[in-house]
């Protein structure tokens, strides 16, 4: 199985943020990354599996096959929706070690802190820690399996 690394997907996105001149289209474009995020099974929308710390409703579930890690989310926002559809596309089907280590630069790299409410960048950092959590606990539980 031949996957990008995190980097080549980041660098993909941070091209595709270049071809915008507006915030006002990159937006546009966030909100279609999140129409295109496959939708979240109904078992899944659940108060467990809601992020703590996201003004709008963010559900977030992982599994892990193979040793990769798997995500799947939605969100009660466009805009969130987008975002947490970007973390996906650069983060799902990488291993822990790769999750726990990604830098996620493609986020400062394409303005998203700055052209974010305080609030949405909360939000989106509190996405990432928990992707991150995730790949931690898969990381022990790997450890665990293999002694």
């Amino acid at each position: 199985m031949s996957k990008k690394s995190i980097i080549e997907t980041e660098q993909e996105i941070i091209d595709d943020f270049s071809l915008f001149d507006s915030w006002e289209d990159k937006y546009e474009y966030i909100i279609d990354l999140g129409k295109k995020l496959p939708l979240l099974e109904e078992q899944y929308k659940t108060e467990e599996n809601k992020i703590k710390g996201c003004q709008s409703t963010v559900w977030l579930v992982a599994s892990y096959t193979d040793g990769r890690v798997f995500f799947k989310a939605d969100s009660d926002a466009v805009i969130v929706k987008g975002l947490v559809s970007m973390l996906i596309t650069v983060l799902s089907g990488h291993r822990p070690d790769e999750i726990i280590a990604a830098k996620l630069d493609f986020i400062r790299e394409i303005g998203m802190f700055t052209h974010l409410a305080q609030t949405r960048s909360n939000g989106l950092l509190a996405m990432i820690k928990q992707m991150k959590n995730y790949a931690i606990a898969y990381k022990t539980i790997q450890g665990i399996e293999q002694k």
